[in-house]
């Protein structure tokens, strides 16, 4: 496996950040693998996969590009900088424009673990890279990015109400499970892949993002980067299913917005997620409130609702009467 040495004082000044440059980056993941890991997925593959593979059939030069940064089990440092706290996506892809055509290639060689194809032994792969990543954010994250952000902003809300409760541990244990581990002794396990232990001082970011994604990056040592898909009912509305007796009894909206409250959420974070206006969200969390099912509670400048006990009982039910019936 492979684990970072994390000095206390970067622990300490860990954060979570929303970068636009990884939700880029792992969307050309996503068209590179062309398979959805659930049905939202399945359904932006469908409107935005044509395009991708238009672009690369136009060009012999960038389909292998993408291929060889992608890697095998490295992704070519030059490809996917660790983006900065506030950076905007064209200012952390002007520092892929930015790179050197020696670096690139050579970065490429890691990545692929061997030599480069005869095809990418040139001097332009920066500014390929940058366009093909610049067309990925601008058709297929950009005109989303608002609510994307938003459904990142609500798992970042949502994870740093457990820090509070059950500290950094806790939290990098469910970042991405069986990947991400806290191993004790200030170390950190980051994936599975047998590589050196490496000492990290700097600053730390746990960055989100909305496809089923994650790698690590790092700007040694000024900054490390852990990059996760976010929860999965907040990244996908489509597999996110309210039971039907509890739909029945409550209605499906409130239903939803019971189900989403097993992590601690905003109410403008549930209207971001939800889809639903925030007065409709406002109505369900005061009846809600008032049946004792949800409980709110302060965090910082933000009122955090999560369901109670007894909500856990009332949403888990339907489950345990199918369990029984079968």
């Amino acid at each position: 496996m492979g684990w970072w040495q994390v000095d206390a004082d970067t622990l300490a000044r860990s954060r979570f950040m929303v970068s636009p440059f990884a939700e880029t980056f792992a969307s050309l993941k996503l068209l590179h693998a062309g398979t959805g890991a659930h049905p939202g997925e399945e359904a932006w593959l469908r409107a935005h996969l044509p395009a991708y593979r238009a672009l690369l059939a136009a060009d012999p030069v960038t389909a292998p590009l993408v291929r060889a940064g992608l890697g095998t089990s490295w992704i070519a440092d030059f490809f996917c900088p660790t983006p900065c706290e506030g950076e905007t996506f064209e200012e952390t892809v002007a520092r892929v424009r930015a790179a050197g055509a020696e670096e690139a290639r050579a970065n490429l060689r890691v990545s692929l673990a061997g030599p480069l194809p005869a095809v990418l032994e040139r001097s332009d792969l920066p500014e390929r890279a940058t366009a093909v990543l610049t067309h990925v954010w601008t058709e297929t994250v950009r005109p989303y990015w608002a609510r994307r952000r938003r459904v990142l902003e609500a798992d970042v809300v949502a994870r740093t109400a457990r820090v509070a409760r059950g500290g950094w541990a806790e939290v990098l244990d469910s970042i991405h499970p069986g990947r991400t581990r806290w191993l004790g002794e200030n170390r950190l396990q980051v994936n599975r892949h047998e590589y050196p232990p490496r000492e990290i001082s700097g600053d730390l970011f746990l960055m989100p993002v909305t496809p089923k994604s994650g790698w690590v990056s790092w700007e040694a040592p000024e900054r490390y980067a852990v990059v996760y898909a976010c929860d999965g009912a907040l990244a996908d509305r489509d597999g996110r299913a309210v039971p039907t007796s509890l739909g029945a009894l409550l209605g499906t909206a409130r239903a939803e917005v019971i189900v989403l409250l097993g992590s601690s959420m905003s109410t403008s974070h549930l209207t971001a997620v939800t889809g639903q206006a925030l007065g409709s969200v406002g109505r369900h969390l005061k009846v809600l409130l008032d049946a004792g099912l949800v409980e709110r509670r302060r965090a910082g400048r933000s009122v955090l609702y999560s369901r109670t006990a007894a909500g856990d009982v009332l949403v888990e039910a339907p489950n345990r009467h199918d369990t029984y019936r079968s």
